[in-house]
């Protein structure tokens, strides 16, 4: 009878087991399930959720000022001055926040080309506004109202939703698509008001909206970063500052696109507020539900990942 000789985890010799030879007693002795599991809490989630009910608020949002401005229950110049004020106001909060917190960068540092783009895009939409009018004149309204949702919900499926360092990242192709879809479907709705002063305004109203907005939610989360623990939650003055200013702003959108939405349709706010009630609080509590079943197995079996210093 011959003695084997012992077993090594080496290939680069010949030795008296197979290649797939695997000692019972250390078999599956480096098995390790979730590795890099890292749990989830309900209500930080909540918080992290605020980003796309915002969007979605904002989508809300054009849709009302659309319908009311062709069912000309809502002035034009209104639209137009307040879409003035919110822009002015928005490049003064820019200037506030980047002074009061030092992490904060401000994305507008030349005044005067700030002023000088915002005056050529003011200009660039006000000689297009008789073409944006009867760009869709030859088209139906059921075929113009079923591509602007399509290109909504592409608005709303390709948005940025974690980018947390405006400094650190540039828009990428799945943020550019989303612009301008959002633009696209904006100028096809546009294209079915009767006036060029209406056309204007909510062309001008949807450039504000889906470019500057996000801008300033993106400001808002390189200021204050979220933490993802309850703990750290209720500790960090920062912490809280961030999700109040957070939950205040999506708490504002989403009464106030509600509000817009009831009086011009019940049922469709109803809908609506379910929806926001299902991404903002169903869907997180699913996902902490679906944690429960997270089960990823890894053990030396796996491909080497090299370490480099």
């Amino acid at each position: 009878m011959t003695h084997r000789s012992e077993w090594q985890k080496a290939l680069w010799f010949e030795q008296d087991y197979p290649d797939n030879y695997i000692p019972p007693k250390t078999f599956l002795s480096s098995l390790r399930r979730n590795p890099n599991f890292k749990p989830y809490e309900y209500w930080p989630l909540v918080f992290l959720t605020s980003s796309i009910t915002q969007h979605m608020c904002s989508v809300a949002l054009f849709l009302t000022v659309f319908v009311r401005l062709k069912e000309q229950t809502l002035d034009a110049r209104t639209l137009l001055w307040a879409t003035i004020c919110g822009s002015a106001f928005t490049h003064v909060f820019f200037q506030l926040l980047s002074r009061a917190h030092t992490s904060c960068r401000n994305p507008y540092p030349d005044k005067a080309k700030l002023f000088t783009s915002s005056f050529r895009v003011f200009l660039v939409l006000l000689s297009l506004t008789p073409v944006l009018r009867g760009l869709a004149a030859a088209a139906s309204s059921d075929s113009a109202r079923i591509l602007a949702v399509l290109l909504f919900a592409l608005n709303t499926l390709l948005a940025d939703y974690t980018t947390f360092n405006p400094s650190e990242t540039s828009d990428g192709l799945a943020s550019l698509l989303s612009l301008n879809a959002a633009i696209g479907s904006s100028t096809l709705l546009a294209s079915r008001l009767r006036d060029d002063l209406a056309v204007f305004s909510l062309v001008f109203f949807s450039v504000q909206l889906f470019s500057l907005f996000p801008r300033l939610r993106r400001q808002l989360q390189a200021c204050f970063i979220i933490s993802l623990t309850i703990i750290d939650f209720l500790l960090n003055f920062q912490q809280v500052l961030s999700n109040t200013i957070r939950l205040s702003l999506t708490a504002a959108l989403a009464i106030s696109s509600i509000a817009s939405m009831v009086s011009l349709s019940m049922k469709a706010a109803c809908v609506y507020a379910m929806i926001l009630f299902a991404v903002t609080f169903l869907s997180p509590g699913l996902l902490v539900w679906a944690q429960k079943y997270k089960n990823e197995i890894r053990g030396p079996w796996d491909v080497a990942i090299p370490k480099i210093n």
